[in-house]
C-alpha cells in the first residue's frame, strides 16, 4: 500500500511512520510542495537461495557427531516411542 504525506508530516510522525513501514508493509513518498521528493518502504531481506544441487556438498560439510551418535539415536528412539499412532484412512470423512 502507498501512501502519500509531506516531509513536515513524516518529520512529525516520524515513529509511527517506521511502525506503519515495518510492521504493516506501507510504502511512503514523502512530498515538498506538492511534488514527490523521497519513498521510504520495507526492506526486502535476502535470503539465501539453495538448489537441489547443492545438497551433497552441505550434507557433506554437516560437523560429524562422532561419540554423541549413540546417545542421539537414543533420543530420537525414545521420542518416536511417545508419539501417538496416526489415523488410518480418510480423516475428512
Amino acid at each position: 500500500m502507498e501512501k502519500r504525506i509531506s516531509a513536515t508530516q513524516a518529520v512529525r510522525d516520524f515513529s509511527e511512520v517506521l511502525n506503519a513501514i515495518k510492521f504493516k508493509g506501507v510504502h511512503y513518498v514523502i512530498e515538498r510542495g506538492g511534488k514527490p521528493v523521497a519513498s521510504m518502504r520495507p526492506v526486502e531481506e535476502k535470503t539465501d537461495v539453495r538448489t537441489l544441487g547443492e545438497l551433497k556438498s552441505l550434507l557433506k560439510n554437516l560437523p560429524r557427531l562422532g561419540e554423541e551418535l549413540d546417545a542421539f539415536e537414543a533420543d530420537l528412539d525414545d521420542i518416536w516411542k511417545d508419539q501417538p499412532p496416526v489415523a488410518k484412512g480418510d480423516l475428512w470423512e
